[in-house]
């Protein structure tokens, strides 16, 4: 029996995994899809959030705050990649200078220091390239970027080097109810633990109502996205949002820790939480209210586009803690934006709970350091020589637009919690994330897959399930 079941291994759950690893804890991940950070995770702004817009006093304003002062620690502990860039909220009419003052107001009282409203002059010396037609904005120096599905795959790692279990391909069922326990049921076992946290995302809230009669409502909330190609990286250097108005909240415009440039999101609430499709009206939308924010949209720079959902709860808040009538079950529910923001916070929350409950012993091997992947592409000269001396597939070049080597792509499928899929050796390296978007290095990735996991080209597949690159083969 586990003391701790966790359910979903995005960055909430990963991160309460490694927070829980800390501990003298038996502790079980349980993912329905095939690797870390396949859900909402995967998608979306890559912002951490200053803290300015959530309404004083609320979860969100409390955890963001909190959570956006973590960052430097954990980035450096755990090796991903972290950026304060900063960031402005952009108005467009002196009409509205009153709201943005309002908005500046209100991240004082969350707390947020540096808060600045600038001048058109002011704002035009930072970021030449916004539109003329901005007349003032709010600057937040402390907002940043992360890449969300990196910093998974790190929190994930070190909470497996300390000793936490994961399950994927296993989609919960039901949850039973016992005395002192809870079953678990699943796709592929039956698993007892004494304490179970609902981090499942989209479908917490199906997993909350199957245990508890306090329900709770998630409403799947689609975004849709253009990600431009590393020329238009340069475009800004700040995360710019647009005030919000009578017309709608607007879209972000904002590099990305990877050098690219990001468009989006908007927002449609859909039925179906597995529809990631994306429309040409909707992309349509989100390039049309970009250009109230640029001078100029670099269209031809377009390389691809996705959709992501977030887990908007009917209540506007996070749902964090233990349900009032179903006794250690403890929910992370509704962690819509700024849940990425927040995440380093709502893991110790959730840490907290939990240490009241179990009252665990500390874990005294816990080791809270973990390497990244090295990144050929960052770096010099000499230190590629160097690396190729060690290891001489970081000499062969599999992704060109990335400059992603078949040693990073080796590392990624053997290190602790490797890649299993495509997706995964994506997620992990950037090999097939650049201008072609794979076309020149996905069968050199499926290669490598079938050659050191060692099975057959034609089981490897793109992200677990059915998703097989290959279906049939030509023998002549």
């Amino acid at each position: 029996m586990f003391d701790v079941i966790v359910i979903g291994a995005g960055v909430i759950g990963c991160g309460v995994a490694r927070e829980l690893s800390k501990y003298n804890l038996n502790i079980c991940v349980l993912e329905k899809g095939s690797d870390v950070a396949v859900g909402t995770t995967k998608a979306n702004s890559a912002i951490v959030h200053a803290g300015h817009d959530a309404k004083p006093g609320s979860l969100k304003s409390v955890l963001n705050k909190k959570g956006n002062a973590m960052f430097d620690r954990l980035s450096k502990e755990l090796d991903f990649p972290f950026k304060r860039n900063g960031s402005l909220v952009v108005c467009f009419n002196k009409e509205d200078l009153g709201k943005l003052q309002e908005l500046k107001e209100r991240g004082e009282q969350n707390g947020i220091s540096g808060l600045k409203i600038l001048d058109k002059n002011e704002l035009m010396a930072m970021e030449p390239n916004l539109n003329s037609n901005i007349v003032a904005a709010l600057y937040a120096p402390t907002g940043g970027i992360v890449c969300p599905y990196e910093m998974t795959i790190a929190l994930a790692e070190n909470a497996f080097t300390n000793g936490v279990d994961f399950k994927f391909n296993c989609e919960v069922l039901d949850v039973v109810k016992e005395k002192d326990s809870f079953i678990v049921k699943t796709n592929l076992e039956d698993i007892e633990g004494r304490l179970i946290i609902n981090a499942a995302g989209v479908n917490a809230d199906s997993i909350n109502n199957m245990v508890s009669e306090n329900k709770i409502n998630i409403i799947a909330r689609k975004g849709e996205y253009c990600l431009f190609d590393k020329t238009a990286g340069k475009t800004v250097e700040k995360t710019i949002f647009q005030l919000p108005t009578k017309m709608g909240k607007g879209v972000l415009v904002t590099p990305t820790v990877d050098g690219n440039l990001l468009i989006g999101p908007n927002a449609i609430d859909i039925e179906d939480k597995g529809d990631l499709n994306t429309t040409g009206e909707g992309l349509g939308e989100i390039l049309e209210k970009a250009k109230l924010t640029l001078k100029n949209i670099p269209m031809r720079s377009i390389i691809t586009s996705f959709a992501g959902l977030r887990a908007h709860s009917t209540e506007d808040d996070f749902i964090i803690g233990e349900s009032e009538d179903v006794d250690n079950f403890i929910n992370a529910a509704g962690i819509e934006s700024p849940g990425l923001s927040s995440a380093p916070a709502i893991a110790e929350m959730i840490e907290n709970i939990v240490i009241n409950k179990l009252n665990p012993d500390k874990n005294h091997k816990f080791n809270p350091i973990r390497k990244g992947i090295p990144k050929f592409r960052e770096m010099s000269n000499e230190e590629r020589k160097e690396i190729i001396k060690i290891n001489p597939l970081y000499g062969n070049i599999i992704c060109r637009c990335e400059l992603v080597t078949e040693g990073e792509i080796v590392d990624a499928i053997r290190r602790p919690m490797g890649a299993r899929d495509l997706d995964g050796v994506k997620r992990r390296t950037r090999a097939g994330m650049g201008r072609c978007q794979s076309g020149f290095c996905s069968t050199k990735v499926v290669d490598i897959l079938a050659r050191e996991l060692n099975m057959s080209k034609m089981d490897v597949t793109k992200f677990g399930g059915k998703s097989n690159i290959l279906l049939n083969e030509n023998k002549r």
